[in-house]
């Protein structure tokens, strides 16, 4: 069969969506924490001579040059894309990926933003590995113990602990973003035999492998070292060390770590007493000692700093029993648009490589300030909506918390909840009642007795409450619990105040028991 080519000029109609530039730019603006804003700021003030700071902590757009028509029409163009923004946010999906901070402009000779964050970046303090070796070179060890010391401070992980390799990375496959150290379990107590095989996995970890002898003897010099507690191979271990190693050494407190710890934790002080021979209030003032103690060794050196959070909206109670909702003025400075550089255009005399770079330039800069400002607006609008649907909450506390879901704030807002979602990531509204990420508020929920909607989070409120009104000596169980929520109009099953409770770190009714 024959075929035949051919090039026949055709016409084709087809429809296309392309994101501009300002789009991509506005939601990145968009869904930028307010400290993530702030960087992004003064990486825009350092990279583009044409902004500059105004003072304050707003910004505002100066009316730009206009030489002929095509500028205009340009400007015209670039407003009609951000009234477009939602549409677009409706009709595509977004990969946060697309959207990483700064790409694109190491290829157009900007400034590299992760370098400069990098420059910017305080250096790190010591971990645990460096400030255990610190303190080892400084012990009188003979070649082989101190080889073999700094082999078992390799292997501590972050908790200060000798684990396995196996144990040391588990995987993370529970896809809520745990670290591994958040997954890893706390083993109580290991068998001598299973220590001893842990001790001969790191022996023979080398080569030639390490002697044995040689390797306890460094051990024992590794769990002196402080903080006091690493180099153990199990709970049961670290807390020893610490206790022996204490002025006030309290053989109850020795006896019930290496005897008694599983049973203490399932809360039964009866059997403890019975077996111990001592009375419930000695063991319990044992027991205080022993939770002054560091489970986790190694977590105090080189810790992780607490993660500082900006509000992004202020909300003020005010004279006339309502709420004022205002935004943060956080570190953002006011910008402008620099009138030297908008002179220098308007110079016809200018070179027209240098207009045209100009040109880019206050695009940029007007891009940048549109974005800002359509970010600041979005979040204060959104932060009313929820001041206003949430107003028993602000009054009256968490357990009055109601149902508000995204997709009914999207209809409202005539944008898509993506969009919703991504204006609240990351954010944060402080009030009389503290900080809360503005993700808090938007939940859903069931329907109570009296056929009013009530949040999944208003109930774990009231079991709360009600765990931490009950009597300790008799506290309640679950199905307990169902029943007096039951009572108050909230009907949920057993095993949702399990879950709850769970959730809530609460223990189970026989732990919580009082002696």
């Amino acid at each position: 069969m024959a075929q035949y080519l051919s090039m026949v000029p055709s016409q084709q109609m087809k429809l296309e969506q392309r994101l501009t530039p300002q789009l991509i730019q506005s939601m990145e603006i968009l869904q930028l924490p307010l400290l993530a804003l702030e960087a992004r700021v003064q990486e825009e003030l350092m990279s583009n001579p044409v902004l500059e700071e105004a003072g304050g902590t707003t910004t505002e757009r100066d009316e730009e040059p206009t030489e002929n028509a095509t500028t205009t029409e340009q400007d015209q163009d670039a407003a009609d894309s951000f009234e477009r923004l939602d549409q677009m946010a409706r009709d595509l999906e977004f990969d946060s990926g697309d959207l990483a901070y700064g790409s694109g402009r190491a290829a157009s000779g900007e400034r590299d933003a992760k370098m400069d964050a990098m420059a910017n970046t305080a250096s790190r303090g010591e971990n645990l590995t460096e400030h255990l070796i610190g303190q080892w070179h400084l012990l009188e060890l003979t070649p082989a113990v101190s080889a073999a010391g700094e082999v078992i401070i390799e292997w501590l992980d972050e908790d200060g602990y000798l684990r396995r390799e196996s144990e040391v990375h588990p995987p993370s496959t529970n896809g809520n973003g745990n670290s591994a150290a958040e997954l890893r379990p706390l083993i109580i107590k290991r068998t001598d035999e299973q220590r001893e095989l842990l001790m001969d996995e790191i022996a023979l970890s080398r080569n030639p492998p390490i002697d044995r002898a040689v390797l306890d003897e460094a051990l024992d010099k590794v769990q002196t070292l402080e903080p006091l507690g690493v180099g153990a191979r199990d709970l049961t271990e670290t807390l020893l060390i610490q206790l022996r190693a204490g002025e006030e050494h309290d053989p109850l407190c020795e006896e019930l770590v290496e005897h008694h710890l599983i049973e203490l934790g399932k809360n039964m002080f009866p059997q403890v007493s019975k077996k111990t021979g001592r009375e419930i209030d000695e063991i319990k003032d044992a027991l205080r000692v022993i939770g002054r103690l560091r489970q986790h060794p190694g977590h105090a050196v080189g810790g992780a700093d607490a993660p500082r959070i900006s509000p992004d909206v202020i909300v003020e109670e005010d004279a006339t029993d309502g709420y004022t909702v205002r935004m943060a003025r956080g570190s953002i400075p006011r910008l402008r648009i620099s009138s030297q550089y908008r002179d220098m255009l308007k110079d016809k005399m200018q070179d027209k490589t240098a207009r045209d770079f100009l040109r880019q330039r206050l695009e940029s800069a007007g891009a940048i300030i549109d974005a800002i400002q359509f970010r600041r607006e979005r979040v204060l609008q959104l932060a009313k909506l929820i001041v206003d649907r949430q107003r028993d909450f602000f009054d009256y506390g968490p357990q009055f918390l109601k149902v508000l879901r995204m997709s009914d704030v999207a209809e409202e807002f005539e944008c898509d909840p993506s969009t919703i979602s991504r204006t609240v990531d990351g954010k944060y509204i402080q009030s009389p009642r503290g900080i809360h990420p503005m993700r808090m508020f938007f939940t859903g929920g069931t329907t109570d007795a009296s056929g009013e909607e009530i949040s999944w989070d208003s109930i774990k409120a009231k079991v709360q409450q009600i765990v931490d009104e009950e009597d300790k000596s008799n506290p309640l169980s679950d199905e307990a619990i169902a029943k007096q929520l039951s009572a108050d109009g909230t009907n949920v099953a057993r095993r949702t105040v399990a879950k709850y409770r769970g959730q809530l770190n609460i223990p189970s009714a026989r732990q919580r028991k009082a002696y």
